[in-house]
């Protein structure tokens, strides 16, 4: 299971919204074969595992370990727990039951019935982990939220300021970390005030892959088609209560219209898991974190630490103190991890 947990995350940036899955089949205790998913719409694990096996005449004595219940159901793939049934195999092991709706122990079920031994929970809390992404998105209804900020040694995220160059707190190390952050979400937040200021990019332009729709709340319209956000090397959407019609003829992007007189975080977040996204990186201002953080619609909390002190400026958003921080030193910065559950 350790194997097929290693396997399943090399799907991290393209299995989504799809949930990352591995297979290892094992016959007189030596692999045979093992695949994970590779790609939303292609193969499953379970499929690729059986394509990579040469001596097919082995399957009926080999046993299967994959971290996700089998799928039971007709998509973009046939059900697997149906193929295993027809290679033969005889014994599963399974990580931890999917709760999609149309699985949820259907699999299993499927399994047993036709005479397979199925033994649930191997490596769970491993494999549930490595699915958490797509379990917020089937039990809550929205995409997993990460929010993600870097504040100075005094609690402040920037000195207070008008115009001119946000204060860098990150270091360039950390700055790829960032990206690779970026690509592991399939959207990315900011609010109009830090678009406006700090005029950022929002891409995975450090590392390759496929780069995040940048979410932009932009309630009265007025932020200008010069910024970068309009760039057109990434999907943009707006989210505001009225488009900006010039800006709309000259730029490409989305635009979502929303109430903002009625709260908009939780509507917006059900908005986004209907356009497939599974993750969603918030990154600024404080503001907009905060919100996420008292509405408590965050599962996961990343602070960088420097060593800097501003003396004054914006203060870091306030995380309550019944939550407890995992400290990890890494790239030469402090980052400290939370979560929600």
């Amino acid at each position: 299971m350790s194997r097929a947990i290693e396997l399943a995350r090399k799907g991290m940036y393209g299995a989504p919204p799809n949930p990352m899955v591995g297979a290892v089949l094992v016959c007189d205790d030596r692999i045979i074969g093992e695949g994970y998913h590779r790609k939303y719409g292609e193969s499953h694990a379970e499929v690729n595992a059986f394509a990579s096996v040469k001596e097919d005449k082995l399957l009926g004595r080999a046993k299967m370990y994959v971290t996700l219940e089998p799928c039971a159901h007709y998509g973009h793939t046939p059900p697997c727990a149906k193929l295993i049934i027809e290679k033969g195999v005889k014994e599963v092991y399974v990580g931890t039951t999917d709760p999609f709706a149309k699985v949820n122990g259907a699999g299993i079920r499927i399994l047993r019935e036709s005479g397979v031994k199925v033994t649930i929970g191997v490596l769970e809390s491993q494999c549930r982990d490595l699915i958490c992404h797509f379990l917020v998105n089937q039990l809550n209804d929205r995409p997993y939220v990460m929010l993600k900020w870097a504040q100075s040694a005094d609690g402040y995220i920037d000195i207070e300021r008008e115009s001119g160059t946000p204060t860098r707190l990150s270091t360039a190390r950390s700055s790829l970390r960032i990206h690779m952050l970026r690509l592991k979400h399939q959207a990315v937040m900011v609010g109009t005030r830090t678009a406006l200021l700090d005029n950022p990019q929002l891409t995975a332009r450090l590392v390759d892959g496929r780069q995040p729709l940048r979410v932009i709340l932009d309630r009265r319209g007025i932020l200008p088609d010069s910024l970068r956000i309009f760039d057109g090397t990434s999907p943009t959407l707006i989210v505001g209560e009225t488009d900006n019609e010039a800006r709309a003829k000259r730029a490409s992007y989305q635009f979502l219209q929303t109430d903002f007189s009625k709260p908009i975080l939780r509507p917006l977040l059900s908005d986004l898991k209907r356009l497939n996204i599974q993750a969603l990186l918030v990154e600024g201002g404080a503001m907009l974190l905060q919100s996420f953080l008292d509405e408590g619609l965050w599962d996961e909390i990343q602070v960088e630490h420097a060593d800097a002190i501003l003396h004054s400026g914006v203060k870091a958003p306030v995380i309550p103190n019944s939550f407890q921080a995992e400290r990890e030193d890494a790239l030469g910065s402090v980052f400290m991890h939370y979560r929600h559950n």
